[in-house]
């Protein structure tokens, strides 16, 4: 199978132009290939994180990536996929941004001796001329055109911004400055920045007369590569100051039957083969598969030893034994009613419930559990002395739970 082939095979195409040229410069190491990443947050999150994995498998085949930050488009928003304007950063947040994506992504790229590239699109975006850029590049794009465009539709509902309505210029620029300084051909995205993707194809085609190629990857980063990136409790991040090793393991152990095979192809490095062996699981089997799932993705974020403790966490916790990698939460004096605290309480200040009302029902439905034993009184009381005594695991429902430490 080319690695072409295995893009194919993994679920990863959704579409390409000029596919004969594409496939024989991917399957023959010859690609310098951009995907672009805008530095909204210090943390890239899961939606990033398959970008990266499709990055590494290339570059693994010998082709060379180039990750391209956005701190300059960070400056105008990119419109795709929102309902409403983005929040302005100032320079300084943005070059935060752009330093720990790089020391992130290091973790799945290796950018020694020229096999990768970084580059900010800030150091060409923000030293152009406005009448330069209206002449020479304004003119090669039709508004008609873009109108039409699928990344504008929804911001056209409420209004679209004349600052965003250029993003789709300046990435098309990118493309072309890339082209032209490293020799980049081509570029991958998700499926919703084809209309994007399209547009620097034809300006280096018409400003170069010169062939270019472009490929869009389904890494779903939009619809449901978001969706899939997102909890109850916010952003899935590859930051272990944001999410614990232990989280991101419990994150994908987590994920809906249909989407364990799924997330196998695109995400993991497991030979095809292997993964569809494991198709037919069910019961006992699949959950197994979600065990693979969840281990081989963080140890790919955080490393085997991590991995490894995550794991074994997880199966200590579902075993009612001490679970020592879990997420944390503190109390002190200043949460103590009475020289105590009742179990509403517990699971406000922990986080597993909004509210004590919220709270309330929890216990009521049979929901909670304090180590390993279910709470029905929602007047139950625990003394400093009780939680100390021994790990203090509360659990709310399968997926929520939490040590509870007296500070």
């Amino acid at each position: 199978m080319t690695v072409y082939e295995e893009l194919v095979a993994r679920g990863l195409i959704a579409q390409i132009t000029d596919e004969d040229e594409i496939k024989e410069m991917i399957n023959n190491g010859k690609a310098v290939f951009y995907i672009g990443f805008d530095p909204t947050a210090d943390s890239l999150h899961v939606g990033h994180f398959m970008a990266l994995c499709l990055m590494k498998r290339l570059q693994m085949a010998g082709n060379r990536p180039i990750a391209l930050i956005g701190g300059g488009t960070a400056r105008i928003g990119d419109p795709s996929g929102r309902s409403d304007l983005r929040q302005m950063m100032t320079p300084e947040t943005i070059q935060h941004n752009c330093d720990c994506f790089k020391k992130q992504m290091s973790r799945f790229i290796d950018f020694s001796e020229g096999k990768a590239l970084m580059v900010n699109n800030a150091d060409w975006l923000l030293e152009l001329n406005y009448i330069d850029v209206l002449r020479d590049i304004g003119t090669h794009f039709s508004v008609n055109r873009m109108l039409t465009a699928e990344c504008y539709k929804q911001r056209m509902e409420k209004g679209l911004s004349f600052l965003e309505f250029n993003y789709m210029i300046m990435q098309s620029y990118d493309f072309y400055v890339l082209y032209q300084k490293y020799g980049c051909n081509m570029q991958f995205g998700g499926d919703d920045q084809w209309s994007n993707m399209l547009g620097g194809t034809e300006l280096i085609r018409r400003k170069l007369g010169k062939d270019a190629y472009a490929m869009t990857i389904n890494l779903l980063l939009n619809s449901e590569g978001k969706k899939m990136g997102k909890t109850q409790s916010g952003a899935v991040w590859l930051d272990p100051a944001k999410t614990s090793p232990f989280e991101f393991y419990q994150y994908w152990r987590n994920v809906s039957d249909a989407d364990v095979h799924k997330c196998m192809k695109m995400l993991t490095f497991l030979p095809l083969k292997e993964i569809e062996a494991m198709e037919h699981w069910e019961g006992s089997q699949l959950n197994r598969a979600k065990e693979i799932l969840a281990f081989e993705l963080t140890s790919l974020v955080h490393g085997e030893e991590e991995a490894k403790k995550a794991d074994e966490s997880a199966k200590a916790l579902f075993a009612g034994k001490n679970a020592a990698d879990m997420p944390t939460v503190e109390i002190s004096d200043a949460d103590l009613r009475n020289g105590g605290i009742d179990i509403l309480g517990l699971l406000v200040s922990s986080s597993l419930a909004a509210s004590r009302a919220e709270a309330r029902r929890n216990v009521e439905q049979g929901g909670v559990m304090v180590n390993g034993e279910k709470v029905t009184d929602i007047h139950t009381s625990y003394t400093p002395q009780d939680i100390m005594e021994n790990d203090f695991i509360l659990k709310r429902g399968k997926k929520k739970f939490c040590k509870v430490i007296y500070k």
